[in-house]
């Protein structure tokens, strides 16, 4: 995306990962342009892409629509991240290539941001948290596995965790990474699966104590409809 398309993206996906535009809100082009300082068009193109991530959706003749997530998506994308990450990671133990020294060092990033500022950077922690599995399947030197992992790391169920986890399950899971890493360091590859996957699954718990899904869809009623993308314009 151009930069203009890339700064709207940005603003409108960091307030719906917030909470500040919930589930079952619906986004207009005019206000989404005025908060990030740009004109509709780059407005449109993040729309287009926050929709393809499944951040929205565009409904025709109404608008884009922020979408909930029910519990059988919150099973079904960890189900597949278990499987997939499980075996990125055994792949990346196998290879005595993999940079052990960066995921080192985002595990040390990650330890010093909640010892020195605690919950308040814990959004940042869950982007370096990204990056650390980032950096793990693209170790796998699996191309089709790259192509398919951040459609799975970057929904909007995986990157809000971090904004509402305790500081107790942030603990539990930064320790999970650096058991993760010693099995790399180890190139212990069963070790490393197993511990991805208890990861993964620690997860899903967490967030489903947190409760922020829907059962059944939005429930919210549906405003006038956005010109412009009654007009296919989005």
């Amino acid at each position: 995306m151009a930069r203009a398309a890339d700064m709207a993206y940005e603003t409108i996906q960091n307030a719906i990962v917030t909470g500040e535009y919930a589930p079952g809100s619906w986004l207009r082009e005019e206000d989404l342009a005025e908060r990030a300082g740009v004109s509709r068009t780059p407005v449109r193109e993040a729309l287009r892409q926050l929709n393809i991530e499944g951040f929205v959706e565009i409904v025709p003749n109404r608008g884009a629509l922020v979408l909930g997530w029910t519990a059988q998506d919150l099973d079904d994308i960890h189900d597949l991240r278990a499987l997939l990450e499980g075996y990125a990671v055994r792949r990346a133990a196998e290879d005595p290539g993999t940079d052990l020294a960066a995921l080192g060092e985002l595990c040390d990033e990650m330890e010093r941001l909640l010892e020195e500022h605690g919950d308040a950077r814990f959004p940042r922690i869950g982007e370096l948290s990204s990056e650390f599995h980032t950096a793990i399947y693209q170790s796998s030197g699996n191309r089709q596995l790259i192509a398919v992992m951040p459609s799975l790391i970057q929904i909007p169920l995986a990157r809000e965790g971090y904004h509402q986890r305790t500081r107790e399950a942030i603990v539990r899971s930064l320790a999970q990474h650096r058991e993760i890493l010693d099995a790399l360091s180890a190139h212990d590859a069963d070790w490393a699966e197993s511990a991805m996957r208890a990861h993964i699954r620690a997860g899903r718990t967490s967030l489903r104590r947190q409760g922020r899904w829907a059962e059944e869809g939005t429930g919210q009623e549906q405003p006038a409809a956005d010109a412009s993308i009654e007009a296919g314009e989005v």
